[in-house]
């Protein structure tokens, strides 16, 4: 009773438990989601309804149980796809993070570089008015050289957020 198997279509024991776990693991993940994450999430009905049902479940038994029951429904599925939204539900707070430090970075490199920094932000970002953008780097250089409070820094910030959140829902991606 062998059965024959290409080499393509072997698979160890071993690698189909790493499988198992990774799966596993990531129904795992899965629960650990709020709502209005898990509301982001793209997946069948019967999977969301798993995992609704275990966020639900105090007992260890049970969770233990339902969480088993959440991997073999997902072994029937594609998990790459999953896994992705996950990532990009976990790491949302880190993105929002490199965006804020990008924002930051053109506000100090503008009032440091002055016009030529300005225009290469009007470059990318077609839609900014360039004379009100050197109107506040001007009140914030005035303001940082007279040693007030930072109102005019905050307001360069605040305008430039604007423009990037304008251009990213144009389209436009900054680099």
């Amino acid at each position: 009773m062998t059965e024959s198997h290409t080499e393509d279509d072997w698979v160890s024991k071993t690698r189909r438990k790493k499988n198992c776990d990774d799966i596993l693991h990531l129904g795992e993940k899965l629960i650990t989601l709020s709502k209005e994450d898990l509301s982001l999430i793209q997946m069948q009905d019967s999977l969301r309804h798993a995992v609704e049902e275990a966020q639900r479940m105090k007992s260890h038994g049970a969770l233990k149980r339902q969480k088993h029951y959440i991997a073999k429904v997902m072994r029937a599925m594609d998990t790459d796809d999953l896994a992705s939204q996950i990532q990009g539900v976990l790491h949302k707070h880190d993105i929002h993070n490199a965006s804020f430090k990008r924002m930051e970075k053109w506000r100090d490199t503008m009032l440091e570089g002055g016009d030529q920094r300005i225009n290469d932000f009007v470059e990318q970002y077609p839609h900014a008015q360039r004379s009100h953008l050197r109107q506040l780097v001007r009140n914030a250089k005035k303001e940082q050289q007279a040693s007030k409070p930072p109102c005019a820094y905050r307001q360069v910030f605040k305008y430039i957020r604007e423009i990037v959140d304008q251009g990213d829902a144009l389209g436009n991606n900054d680099s």
